[in-house]
């Protein structure tokens, strides 16, 4: 889809030259420090798994040793895999165990000492990123056997008891009934955990806890119902928080197929701190690029806080600096699922038609991205029947304009949590609209000059307008200012500050010397292609 909107092609190479400009800086930044997230990520690629008895991961236990005898600036694996050395192990879990004990101390090899165990540390840091390569082929050879959703886009939803056990049969009833993406939202309050919690779990609150064992659970149960189907369903859940490197190399070994993975989420809703979160995310997003995930950005939530007319320009603007992020970290547009929402007050004059502006300037910005294109929350009131018709008004903005990804709108948003009836209603909606407008996209060309063009084009000359200002001063400084969703959060503050460290002379990394290195393929289109789900 190019030209409906007949967008300035200078004003848009202005755009993302200015988002380069904008997030330099805060890149040579993420290159510059390291995290505990990020070292347990290293960790968990080498083999450590499991909890001590009170739900501690051994991960954790084992980082938190390092960085008390030698800190966390120079990187935990040479120091791990030199005290595997040294205590004659060949299991890293035990080597964390014993050092939970106290049995063992950590220092910084040097000479033959720590060539050994870099060499150590980088073929079993290597070992893992195997079995993410491997698990990406099988994504590949289970599409190409069930093949893909016929329709665009994608119909989307979330399924969260708390329970596991009971995720897994309602995962499977929304397959059945239309769902082409399962998403298993989080238990309340985990991205605020600096630990994942360990094995099945069924206590989660408004959500259910991601593990890597209820990873595995759903992505074996949908694999079953890929088969009944004869078309592959994706699992989707979150690479957000303080544990955002460990959860996006979990869903890797896991096969998980998209995740949320936006750190301004974090940022600005949970108050993370900002230079911790940039940090992670830029390791996830290599994570991510390496496992063929789509990501999931979160620039719908800030029309939450802010107003959707007004801040328009906000989403276009993280749009833009999150395609930059994630391309500099390896990813390809295909992966690209940038966030949007449906948010304008419905009593707003013309509020439809200024929907399909935006929905289609974000379309046309970014052609090639299966863009996640969310449905109405901040104004549903409680009243089921405007609320499904809002949600039908979503779904026909989301075919007239080729999103790539329909998040499926409940007409009982803010008012319970789903019932399964309710999803059904939802579905029956979505498979509707979907049904009857066909390639209704196709036909669907604004006049020219009109009403929509020239909304677009104002939102977008408001976008490089505040990617100037940004340019300016610094992205920290515009979210220390409020600039995204009204949020002020400055650098200097937040959750997480204490677990981020600039990288000594001597930080080594095994895991980003490897998907730095990525072998020629594995970053190209090859695997993504037919998932770019908005052109047309």
């Amino acid at each position: 889809m190019t030209g409906k909107l007949d967008l300035d092609p200078v004003l848009v190479a202005r755009a993302r030259e200015l988002a380069r400009r904008a997030g330099q800086p805060v890149v040579d930044l993420a290159r510059s420090h390291t995290t505990v997230s990020v070292e347990r990520a290293v960790l968990r690629l080498a083999g450590v798994t499991g909890a001590d008895p009170d739900g501690i991961p051994w991960v954790n236990r084992l980082v938190d040793a390092v960085v008390a005898d030698v800190g966390l600036g120079h990187g935990v694996a040479a120091a791990v895999f030199d005290a595997l050395a040294r205590e004659d192990l060949t299991d890293v879990t035990l080597l964390a165990q014993k050092a939970a004990a106290g049995s063992v101390r950590f220092s910084r090899p040097t000479g033959k000492a720590a060539t050994a165990a870099r060499r150590a540390a980088r073929r079993a840091v290597a070992a893992g990123v195997r079995q993410i390569d491997r698990r990406r082929a099988e994504r590949d050879r289970l599409v190409k056997r069930y093949g893909d959703p016929k329709q665009r886009p994608w119909i989307y939803l979330i399924v969260a008891t708390g329970d596991i056990y009971e995720d897994i049969p309602q995962a499977q009833a929304a397959a059945r009934a239309g769902a082409d993406v399962i998403a298993v939202i989080r238990s309340t309050g985990q991205s605020l955990l600096d630990y994942v919690p360990e094995g099945a779990t069924r206590e989660g609150f408004a959500g259910t806890y991601a593990t890597q064992e209820n990873f595995r659970l759903m992505r074996a149960a949908l694999d079953v119902s890929s088969k009944e189907l004869g078309r592959y369903v994706r699992l989707t859940n979150y690479a957000s928080g303080l544990c955002m490197p460990e959860m996006a190399t979990l869903a890797g070994l896991e096969r998980l197929d998209m995740m949320l993975n936006d750190s301004m989420y974090g940022i600005l809703f949970r108050d993370i701190n900002p230079i911790r979160t940039f940090v992670d995310q830029r390791f996830s997003r290599q994570v991510h690029a390496r496992a063929g995930i789509i990501i999931n950005t979160g620039e719908d939530n800030y029309l939450t806080t802010a107003d959707a007319v007004e801040e328009a320009h906000t989403v276009t603007v993280s749009q833009l600096l999150n395609e930059f992020f994630a391309h500099e970290a390896g990813l390809a547009d295909w992966q690209l699922g940038l966030g949007h929402a449906f948010e304008i007050n419905p009593d707003v004059p013309e509020s439809f038609r200024l929907e399909l502006a935006h929905a289609l300037l974000a379309r046309e910005l970014f052609p090639d991205a299966p863009l996640k294109w969310m449905p109405p929350t901040k104004h549903m009131t409680g009243d089921v029947f405007r609320g499904n018709l809002l949600d039908g008004f979503f779904n026909l903005a989301g075919t007239l304009t080729g999103q790539g990804i329909l998040l499926v709108g409940m007409m009982t948003e803010a008012v319970v949590t789903p019932w399964l009836s309710d999803r059904d209603i939802a579905l029956q909606n979505v498979r509707y609209v979907l049904g009857a407008a066909g390639g209704l996209h196709e036909d669907f060309v604004p006049a020219p000059g009109g009403f929509i063009q020239q909304r677009a084009y104002a939102v977008l000359r408001e976008a490089v307008d505040l990617l100037e200002r940004i340019g300016g001063q610094s992205l920290l400084t515009a979210i220390a200012e409020g600039t995204f969703g009204i949020m002020k959060r400055p650098p200097d503050r937040g959750k997480g500050l204490d677990g981020v460290a600039r990288h000594e002379a001597d930080y080594w990394n095994p895991a980003t010397e490897i998907l730095e290195a990525q072998p020629a393929g594995v970053r190209g289109d090859v695997a993504g292609a037919g998932v770019t789900a908005g052109r047309s």
